[in-house]
């Protein structure tokens, strides 16, 4: 089975009122975590690639990664590029075999951001890939996107509807309070539900995306803090807000840092009680098993997806 793109996936999911999870994906065991928790779930996925984890792995290396996943679990897998900064990467990364690509054109003026995305769509339409666009900036720190609290800004709901329908992008990445990293809230955390409701009945049956959704489980930042860590304060995003958003057309969920929790946690207690270990199989192992429980944990809990093939 080929890679597909993101539009069935997408349609299924906006009818069924549940969302696809994006994971962020870096090495051969977090793809396999991934891969072997969807597949035990029968749940529609999206393996993206950031441009940090794409210099990092090297490209063709993730390519092989991927299919190597598709031949092993026979699953539909589209494969995503995450915060595309401009034409050229994701030109590369459609000429490359992506599916989909994300432009992250948040940064720019409204007009310059319509002309850029655009530019991609036109681009990535004629070779069969999909686009994702945004507009309005989530505050936080992921790889290369780096936006202070006073530089974000929520997604305005008619503002989007012009923007879908002059660049033709696919689906759109919304602002609606969520944020990268693990230091998402000081306070009690808060989506603004009215504001995705608004989006959601201006674009019906539009896909909208949540990139900075990750609920940072408490389980894993305790076992790093236990073993090692400092990450004392994470707070994510709610689970029920995250189900909740599933009903008002969020079709797709982005997942990096629970990710990158899960298996910090387990190498870190790994190591806590193996202090001499120096074999990577000793260690990666149980890595990988975190990643599988975490990811299946968000497909029935957070994304409502199993069985949606």
């Amino acid at each position: 089975m080929p890679l597909v793109t993101s539009s069935e996936m997408f349609k299924k999911a906006y009818e069924g009122k549940y969302a696809v999870g994006a994971f962020n994906v870096n090495n051969m065991e977090i793809i396999q975590g991934i891969v072997d928790a969807a597949k035990e779930e029968q749940s529609a996925l999206i393996l993206q690639v950031s441009a940090g984890a794409r210099k990092y792995a090297k490209h063709i290396y993730l390519m092989k990664l991927v299919e190597a996943a598709i031949i092993d679990s026979g699953l539909p897998i589209c494969l995503h590029l995450d915060h595309g900064a401009d034409f050229e990467i994701c030109k590369m990364c459609v000429d490359g075999g992506f599916t989909s690509v994300m432009i992250d054109g948040s940064h720019l003026p409204f007009e310059e951001n319509i002309a850029l995305t655009k530019k991609v769509v036109e681009y990535a339409h004629a070779n069969g890939v999909t686009v994702e666009g945004e507009l309005g900036r989530l505050a936080g720190v992921e790889d290369a996107v780096k936006v202070s609290a006073k530089d974000a800004s929520y997604t305005d709901p008619d503002q989007a509807v012009e923007f879908v329908q002059r660049t033709g992008v696919d689906s759109l990445a919304i602002a609606i309070g969520t944020s990268h990293g693990a230091y998402k809230f000081k306070d009690e955390p808060q989506l603004d539900f009215a504001r995705l409701e608004k989006i959601s009945n201006l674009l019906p049956g539009y896909p909208l995306v949540l990139h900075g959704a990750s609920t940072v489980l408490p389980e894993f930042v305790e076992k790093c803090n236990n073993y090692g860590g400092e990450i004392q304060g994470a707070q994510g995003v709610p689970e029920d807000m995250l189900l909740r958003a599933g009903k008002f057309g969020v079709c797709k969920i982005n997942i990096d840092t629970d990710l990158r929790l899960a298996m910090t946690a387990s190498i870190r207690e790994h190591f806590a009680k193996n202090p001499s270990d120096f074999d990577p199989r000793q260690y990666l192992s149980p890595a990988r098993d975190a990643i599988k429980a975490m990811v299946k944990h968000k497909i029935k809990n957070v994304l409502n997806s199993s069985n949606s093939l």
